[in-house]
């Protein structure tokens, strides 16, 4: 049996519940799908200020899991933006992966493409992960609509309409395939597909696809900064981080 960690970087457990709804049916009876949500940020990931500290939530939310007694074989970011992936990749060593990057790397394959999501911070907040991340090629555009992804998922239809209506104004001549990005999207794709004429993609589906994939990977191991002082962190974060990787 091997373990996938969904960590939300949101402190809102509904989102949590959402997400690990959408992908437990993609990942198979082998495997197990563990959820840890946020101990401390914003209930929902909407600004640079709630993405900065969800980095640090998401180091704390790993590291607790892991001083108390967690493992798992790979772990998904429940964030479309993947807040800490980097430094989690570092310090968890065992294949790590967030919502935007599997996104992004499947509407690759497909061709060019775009993102529609929730918020309208994200625009260049995705515009900049996607280039320091090397996944702006055949990136048509970043599409969003006012609201955030959870006050979405919190309207009568889930948001289905607003989702449905960017995706069409989004399809250009040549766009093979569309994004939904955002952790309270997750599910909505089935929804709006049918009336799409290009491919759409669910980045909490596509972060469910990356892990049934990545779960025989070999670890990697850990790369820990030695010999180093932490000040002000939680006691498990700061246990985590100094033991050898």
């Amino acid at each position: 049996m091997s373990t996938l960690l969904l960590i939300n970087p949101n402190t809102s457990t509904s989102v949590t519940e959402l997400m690990a709804g959408v992908m437990r049916p993609l990942l198979g009876p082998d495997v197990e799908l563990v959820t840890v949500t946020a101990r401390f940020g914003a209930s929902y990931i909407a600004s640079e200020t709630a993405y900065a500290i969800a980095a640090h939530a998401v180091l704390d939310a790993w590291a607790s899991y892991v001083a108390g007694g967690g493992r798992c074989d790979a772990i998904c970011i429940g964030c479309f933006g993947d807040p800490g992936i980097a430094a989690l990749r570092e310090s968890a060593g065992v294949p790590v992966m967030g919502l935007a990057e599997a996104a992004l790397l499947e509407a690759a394959r497909c061709g060019p493409h775009g993102i529609v999501t929730g918020g309208a911070a994200w625009k260049p907040m995705l515009e900049r992960f996607a280039a320091a991340n090397g996944l702006q090629q055949g990136l048509q555009g970043i599409h969003v609509v006012e609201k955030s992804g959870v006050e979405l998922m919190n309207q009568p239809d889930g948001g289905a309409a607003e989702i449905l209506g960017a995706l069409q104004a989004a399809i250009g001549p040549d766009t093979a395939a569309l994004v939904i990005g955002g952790a309270a999207l997750g599910g909505i794709a089935k929804q709006v597909a049918p009336r799409v004429p290009v491919a759409v993609i669910d980045s909490v589906q596509a972060g469910a696809r990356w892990a049934a994939a990545a779960l025989g990977a070999s670890p990697s191991g850990a790369m820990r900064d030695a010999g180093v002082r932490w000040t002000g962190l939680s006691g498990e974060l700061s246990t985590v981080l100094a033991a050898p990787g």
